[in-house]
This record gives C-alpha cells, sequence and structure tokens, in this order.
C-alpha cells in the first residue's frame, strides 16, 4: 500500500494534466465549449419533463428537479464508464513507448467526466431554486451519494478497461447493459408505478438506482437517507472497487500484448 500511495504521489501531475486534456479534447471546436455541459441536461430536462408530465398527467412543479437529479447522476455513470472502458485502448501507443502506472488512464478518464459532471450540477441548483425546493439540513448529505457513485464507477470502469482490451466486443454490450440500467433507474418515472406490478425488486437490484434515491431525498425531498439503500450502493461500490482493482493489476502486464 506504502508503494501504491508513493507510485501515485509521483505521478499525480500526470494525473492532472491528463485529466485537463479530456476536457479539452471533449470540447475541442465546439462553439459552446463548457456552456454545452448546462445545456444539455438543461434541455434533456425540459423534453422529458413536457413529455413524461403530458404522459403521466403529473402536474408536481418540483417534477423537473425529479427528472434532472435522475438524469444527471445516470449521464455521469454512463459517460465515465465507457470512457474507462476505452481508455486503454485509445492510449495503447503512449502505453507500448513510455512507461506510466495503466491505472492512471481510466482515473484520469472518470475524473475529468466527474468533474464536468459537478460542473453541470450547477444547473439542478439553478432549477432547484426556480421551482423553489425548500433546501433541508439534509441537503448537506447529498455529498455521500456522489462520492459512492464515484467509487461505483471507478470500480466498474477498472472492471470494464480490463475486458474491453481482451474482448473487443464489449463496448457493444456494455451500451446494451447500458439502456437496461437506464430503464431500471426511474429517471423519468415515479418507482410506484413498477413497485405495484410486483417488479419491484428489479429496481432494488439497480445499484444506481439505491444512488439516485438517497441524492433525491437530500435534494428534492428533506428526508434522511434510505438506509437499505445506503448499504446496499456502499457494498456494491466497494466490492466493484476491490473486484477492479484486482482484475486490473492480475492483467495489466498482458495489456501491452493486446493492443
Amino acid at each position: 500500500m506504502k508503494q501504491i500511495i508513493k507510485n501515485f504521489t509521483k505521478y499525480r501531475y500526470l494525473l492532472s494534466e491528463l485529466v485537463i486534456k479530456d476536457i479539452k479534447l471533449k470540447y475541442r471546436r465546439s462553439y459552446l465549449g463548457i456552456l454545452w455541459t448546462l445545456l444539455e441536461p438543461l434541455l434533456t430536462m425540459l423534453v422529458l419533463s413536457i413529455v413524461f408530465s403530458q404522459l403521466y398527467g403529473r402536474g408536481d412543479r418540483t417534477f423537473p428537479v425529479y427528472i434532472l437529479t435522475g438524469r444527471l447522476l445516470y449521464s455521469f455513470f454512463s459517460n465515465s464508464t465507457k470512457a474507462a472502458m476505452k481508455s486503454i485502448r485509445s492510449n495503447g501507443q503512449m502505453i507500448k513507448k513510455v512507461y506510466v502506472p495503466k491505472y492512471i488512464y481510466p482515473l484520469s478518464s472518470i475524473l475529468s467526466q466527474y468533474v464536468t459532471f459537478l460542473i453541470s450540477l450547477i444547473v439542478l441548483v439553478a432549477v432547484a431554486v426556480v421551482l423553489r425546493v425548500k433546501p433541508s439540513i439534509y441537503l448537506l448529505g447529498a455529498i455521500i451519494p456522489l462520492l459512492i457513485l464515484f467509487v461505483m464507477v471507478l470500480g466498474i470502469g477498472l472492471i470494464l478497461a480490463t475486458l474491453a482490451v481482451f474482448f473487443r466486443d464489449m463496448e457493444y454490450l456494455w451500451g446494451v447493459i447500458l439502456m437496461i440500467v437506464m430503464y431500471c433507474s426511474a429517471i423519468f418515472y415515479e418507482p410506484e408505478r413498477v413497485i405495484k406490478t410486483g417488479y419491484g425488486w428489479i429496481l432494488d437490484l439497480n445499484p444506481l438506482y439505491s444512488v439516485i434515491i438517497n441524492f433525491r431525498n437530500t435534494i428534492l425531498y428533506g428526508l434522511p437517507f434510505d438506509i437499505q439503500a445506503l448499504t446496499y450502493s456502499i457494498l456494491f461500490s466497494v466490492g466493484a472497487l476491490i473486484l477492479g482493482i484486482w482484475m486490473f493489476y492480475k492483467n495489466q502486464d498482458k495489456f501491452i500484448l493486446n493492443i
């Protein structure tokens, strides 16, 4: 562990440079640049709010905040896991020429997405203020689901980065899995609709949904954490991180032969 910390400290400057590079590349040749990070979730929220408020006949003024809390967390989960999955292969030439701890690449990809995600939360704050969502003392706990989400994404990202080196079809398979995750995260519908049908257990199995529940509790409802959802999301995230680190370090020496 001491050697890992020493190694991380040695390459922290490179990590920060890779994060900055990823953010710059994302908005290269874009007229809106970082502004799109704020506009995209706002426009998506408007469309989904109009469509699903009409579909479900929901007149709740806070419905846009409900959608936005789920959409932002899912977008980070989706974008960061896909970026981490491609990170080793996309940096194959550098890996072959220069020694750098290989975990730096998926970690930098996730961190760059996390920075963008945190910036996009400005939209959530603005919409919540406009729609007069009353803050509560539980608002301070919002950081906990966000930290759990980061650990979850890092663990899954390391697993995907490892698998994608050896199985090129992993990108297509993960795209299908992400679609399933999205529909099982109650982003634009109320979970009660699923629970009434007897399929609520499908939502309970989704760790991202467990994170979204507690994020909504702190931001939107002013409620304490759902302990069951909190426990499940923590156990899943820590388990995914341990598995991801083990898989990555066990196979990292084989990467150069397959990229």
